[in-house]
């Protein structure tokens, strides 16, 4: 008998130890009420009822985020998407999409805000983590990028004509990507990096958190890289590590968007005590905090005023993924 206790006690151990490692998947909004054009059947397994979960898509009697002019999507206190643009938009990844007036259309998917070529722009999102992460966590971004004036033209069609990356060259016509020859003549590079998006990412406590922490920058991991940071001190900050970066919103912050397609960006797994690596003469220097269910996480690109292409996002662009702590 006692044999048979022992086991069973070494096994519930076990169990515990093992529990809850699981992947999570987190949207704007309740992670539940996810659009199935985005999701795969796999994914879908990782998107969670929050209310399930007791994390709410709004902190009862919160103000933070706030509500603006800018807020497409969401009410004070709750997960929320902005942008400086409209959401009126169609999702130009539906290849099926029909237009049926000026400015009517049938599609799948959601309404988008939309920057154009030539113009400068952001958009943010506030999501609510759904499980306490226990590894490093993707910013994953999915945006709708044309070359510049392509739907009016092509309409629907226009992703499979006119289909672009962010800091593209674009040459003379319509949907032409400038020529760039093996000597590197007329360019010397075919993307123009000062045309690419910027990403911002900071950290807000939420109702679970213990300490209530000041709100910190996210640290990304460049990858490929070595993985590797420092045992004591500050993490390396902008353009001096091979390894890391913080998501201030710098010149070392740039994203490469394709059409459609996803961008992950991997950030650290925040340790308590961990000072980001921001450069001293920009004040964001900022110490880490372990985080919790129901932490906020902001996400902030901006499009420079010098971009090339027409970008089109939405609420569920931003997926916030990692593996979590279980809740039960």
């Amino acid at each position: 008998m006692k044999w048979l206790i022992g086991c069973l006690l070494a096994l519930a151990m076990v169990s515990a130890a093992f529990a809850g490692e699981d992947p999570y998947i987190a949207i704007v909004g309740n992670d539940a009420d996810f659009n199935e054009f985005y999701f795969s059947p796999k994914y879908e397994q990782f998107l969670f009822d929050q209310d399930l979960f007791a994390v709410p898509t709004c902190i009862d009697g919160g103000t933070f985020p706030a509500k603006t002019s800018f807020t497409r999507f969401g009410a004070a206190g709750c997960e929320m998407f902005r942008s400086n643009r409209p959401a009126n938009q169609p999702e130009v990844c539906d290849t099926l999409g029909e237009t049926i007036g000026v400015g009517a259309w049938i599609y799948s998917g959601l309404p988008n805000a939309r920057i154009t070529a030539g113009n400068q722009g952001w958009f943010e999102w506030y999501v609510f983590l759904p499980k306490k992460p226990s590894g490093e966590i993707n910013l994953c971004i999915q945006c709708g990028i044309l070359k510049p004036n392509a739907f009016e033209f092509e309409e629907f069609d226009s992703v499979e004509k006119c289909a672009a990356e962010t800091g593209e060259r674009i040459g003379a016509g319509l949907c032409v990507r400038a020529a760039f020859d093996a000597n590197g003549l007329p360019f010397t590079d075919p993307i123009i990096e000062t045309a690419l998006p910027k990403i911002t990412a900071i950290a807000y406590p939420g109702p679970y958190s213990p300490t209530q922490f000041t709100p910190f920058y996210l640290t990304a991991y460049r990858n490929p890289s070595d993985y590797t940071i420092p045992a004591t001190g500050a993490l390396p900050g902008s353009g001096t590590s091979v390894s890391t970066q913080p998501l201030i919103g710098d010149l070392y912050s740039r994203v490469l968007l394709k059409s459609c397609m996803d961008k992950c960006i991997i950030v650290k797994l925040p340790v308590d005590g961990q000072v980001n690596g921001a450069p001293a003469t920009t004040g964001l220097s900022t110490t880490e905090h372990s985080l919790e269910d129901g932490d906020i996480i902001y996400v902030r690109m901006d499009v420079p005023i010098n971009n090339t292409v027409d970008v089109y996002c939405h609420r569920q662009s931003l997926r916030v993924q990692g593996i979590g702590e279980g809740p039960f």
